[in-house]
């Protein structure tokens, strides 16, 4: 007869790891005074446990916590959990930190995601106000300005155009002088009848630099440059031009655009506190020349143009000369690009100038030969 084996030696089931207990000393970042807990290692759920006596359990995910680099004394490792800034746990057993695969990785930065978030949300915000709030408060309070307000803002941003031009160590830019061609400039500007389309009191100065443009400013200011008279082949070209910012004066656009140029220069200050003196002076001036608006307003300068030529016996077709004469010269923005850019394509707007023009009409130039030949050496 076969005896059964003995049973094996009774053995205690092993200790679950969670069940492991260590010492350590907690400080938990309010009070300056270190707590004796018990630790223990939740491993099916990630977690250190640390249990205070009197007080709730404190729980540290086991892949946040972080070794404290650069501690004196190397008897001893000092804890912390990354999304607690101040509390430190202090262990007297180091056995524990193997449940931790990242003690020695750096810890992420912290709010990245919310900080992310902020970052966006503010660029849209001033996206919002520069691109939109801005340009609709400019165009509400542009018809409150007084006319001696606007007047005084036009000759003090025409003054600083003429300094900025020149450099700031020189006298500003000398205006033309010669009487002869300022007289023809006068006539062209009654033959337009502007006078009678605006109660601005209209000002026209040509700039003797060789830039090919013109502008409007506040308060009635129309600025030629000498090099757009230069490039110009008829006195109805000049006309044409001397018109479409006749436009922009009668709708009040330079108001428009100096209201909305001041208004990002502050959020642009609010954003980069240093913009302010020689830098909003030179930003006007770039803005202000370059008479960037939207496009509407220039559609509808445009417009005004064309009615004021044919008033005048000019036909419209002049302005697309003009333009043409521009693209030639510097070329166009095409595709859609061309929808993002404050001014229509010169190609369409050539277009649309000779589609205003009246095949039938019998058509003049503006000026007589002599008053053209004066006009070309108004900077003389």
């Amino acid at each position: 007869m076969t005896l059964p084996p003995d049973p094996p030696p009774h053995q205690p089931p092993p200790v679950p790891v969670q069940a492991r207990v260590h010492d350590a000393t907690y400080f938990d970042g309010d009070a300056p005074l270190p707590r004796s807990v018990l630790l223990r290692v939740d491993v099916p759920a990630g977690a250190l446990v640390i249990a205070r006596a009197g007080a709730a359990d404190v729980v540290w995910p086991l892949l946040e916590i972080r070794a404290v680099e650069d501690v004196a004394g190397r008897d001893r490792m000092i804890l912390r959990w990354t999304a607690d800034p101040l509390a430190r746990l202090h262990l007297h057993d180091a056995d524990i930190t193997r449940h931790m695969p990242n003690l020695r990785r750096p810890a992420p930065p912290k709010g990245r995601r919310r900080l992310a978030g902020w970052a966006v949300a503010a660029v849209a915000a001033v996206s919002l106000q520069i691109g939109f709030l801005i340009p609709a408060l400019a165009d509400r309070l542009a018809v409150f300005v007084p006319p001696a307000g606007e007047r005084a803002l036009g000759e003090a941003t025409f003054e600083q155009i003429r300094q900025a031009l020149a450099g700031s160590a020189l006298p500003p830019l000398a205006t033309c002088q010669n009487e002869e061609g300022l007289a023809a400039l006068d006539a062209m500007l009654a033959t337009l009848g502007a006078g009678g389309a605006t109660d601005t009191e209209l000002s026209v100065f040509v700039l003797d630099h060789e830039m090919v443009n013109a502008f409007a400013l506040p308060g009635g200011f129309v600025v030629f440059f000498r090099g757009l008279i230069d490039a110009a082949e008829s006195p109805n070209e000049v006309a044409a031009v001397m018109a479409h910012e006749l436009g922009h004066v009668v709708n009040r656009d330079p108001t428009r655009h100096a209201l909305r140029s001041a208004g990002s220069i502050g959020i642009l200050g609010l954003m980069f506190g240093d913009f302010a003196g020689g830098a909003v002076v030179l930003f006007l001036t770039e803005r202000l020349i370059s008479a960037k608006y939207a496009q509407g307003a220039e559609a509808g300068a445009d417009v005004f143009a064309y009615g004021a030529l044919e008033r005048a016996g000019v036909s419209p077709a002049a302005l697309g000369d003009m333009f043409e004469r521009l693209r030639n010269r510097y070329g166009d923005t095409e595709g859609v690009v061309s929808h993002f850019v404050s001014h229509p394509t010169l190609t369409s707007r050539i277009a649309a100038a000779r589609a205003a023009a009246d095949p039938q009409a019998d058509y003049g130039d503006i000026l007589t030969d002599a008053q053209w030949r004066a006009l070309k050496s108004v900077c003389d």
